[in-house]
């Protein structure tokens, strides 16, 4: 097999004006970024800063939602903002650095952080809690940086959104393929997982894309494993008769791309059970549950929450009597990262009090998973725009008869 690992980084340059804008909407007083030993990859991001800074000293950034920028440095490493506008403060003592902070944030009272109370969201928990400390400390009050990560991570440009069209098209037609595979070679005598994982990867980098890892496909009792991926080592026969399911993604060949995350379920050389018919159509309606409510909100220009979304799914499924069986999150945001730094379609794992914003994607993909019996999940992505959210795939409404 053939499996390119997919570029994620890609440089940019840190928007001043969009930043002071948004904290002054969000009637923020500044933004207090902080590293040391890079354990902040979304501030390096955010500030346009690269991924090759060698830094063993902590650095603070301060962007007020009006006026100039400050930066607060080590003596011995003076010169690891230099990148970045505003004025610069050194220091060497761990007293001179809590006292340069405060200079650093005079004037400020409520103030941004990597920061999520009682780590709720913990994507963005980047700053550690003594830090949070000594900025309480000053007087300050700390709030989470959650919907300003949103929207400087997870916001697509048009052209990125394109991207997401172009592997959308591209993969659609790869999982179609894939079926059809499956079952010309079940057929001819079977097949098993991991070579239709090989057949999947190469007909995707034929296609110019590129992905993370993966991708899945489980038979039988494997697909309850929502996380399985099968390897030469543990690969199962796929057989007439056998339940698949089949989870792909990627992305163009560039690092601004972004991705495609699909996941569907089929029946080989049979029709499905009374049982697997009932759980593909209560998930297949979770789906669209979550669909709808985000699809309204949108329409009527109220904001919604990524947790709202979640809780539209999940009712479906605790009406239906199976919520012990759904095991985690409706979905996740996309971007040039498979799981991007938007709000997550989230109630269970965390509560996702982020908003699910204008110009970004995430998937949708509710599941029902019985240990050593089988799985159903059905994943499509969506993009949202004002005033519109829609799905951006082919949607499927009844398992595949393979």
């Amino acid at each position: 097999m053939s499996q390119t690992v997919a570029e994620t980084s890609t440089s940019r340059t840190m928007d001043l004006s969009a930043i002071q804008t948004a904290l002054r909407e969000n009637k923020i007083d500044g933004w207090l970024f902080y590293d040391h030993h890079y354990r902040d990859p979304l501030a390096y991001r955010i500030l346009g800063l690269g991924e090759g800074l060698h830094v063993t000293r902590r650095w603070f950034y301060f962007l007020p939602a009006n006026g100039e920028p400050k930066k607060l440095v080590h003596r011995i490493e003076s010169g690891r903002l230099d990148s970045l506008p505003g004025t610069k403060t050194v220091y060497s003592s761990w007293q001179e650095l809590e006292a340069q902070v405060a200079g650093l944030t005079a004037g400020a009272t409520k103030i941004a952080m990597q920061y999520s109370p009682r780590n709720a969201i913990m994507y963005v928990s980047m700053v550690d809690a003594g830090t949070v400390e000594m900025v309480r400390g000053l007087g300050k009050e700390v709030v989470s940086s959650a919907d300003l990560v949103s929207q400087f991570e997870a916001v697509l440009n048009d052209e990125q959104i394109t991207t997401h069209y172009v592997a959308q098209q591209k993969i659609d037609a790869v999982l179609e393929a894939g079926w059809q595979e499956i079952g010309r070679r079940t057929r001819a005598g079977g097949t098993h997982e991991f070579a239709m994982v090989e057949f999947l990867s190469e007909a995707m980098g034929r296609e110019g894309m590129v992905w993370e890892h993966g991708p899945n496909v489980s038979a039988g009792a494997n697909s309850a494993d929502s996380h399985y991926e099968p390897t030469a080592a543990n690969s199962k026969p796929i057989r007439k008769g056998d339940f698949v399911l089949i989870d792909i993604w990627g992305k163009l060949n560039r690092p601004d791309a972004c991705y495609y995350d699909i996941t569907w379920t089929g029946v080989v050389d049979r029709e499905p059970t009374p049982r697997e018919q009932m759980v593909f159509e209560t998930v297949r309606d979770a789906r669209d549950a979550a669909v709808k409510v985000v699809r309204e909100a949108f329409a009527a220009r109220t904001p919604i929450a990524g947790w709202q979304a979640d809780d539209a799914a999940r009712d479906v499924i605790a009406r239906a009597a199976f919520g012990e069986w759904f095991t985690h999150r409706t979905g996740h945001n996309i971007g040039t990262e498979l799981h991007g730094n938007g709000a997550n379609l989230d109630n269970l794992e965390t509560h996702d009090e982020r908003l699910i914003l204008p110009k970004t994607c995430f998937s949708v993909e509710p599941g029902l998973y019985f240990p050593g019996e089988f799985g159903v999940r059905s994943e499509v992505d969506m993009i949202a725009v004002p005033g519109r959210a829609e799905v951006t795939g082919r949607v499927q409404r009844e398992l595949v008869r393979i």
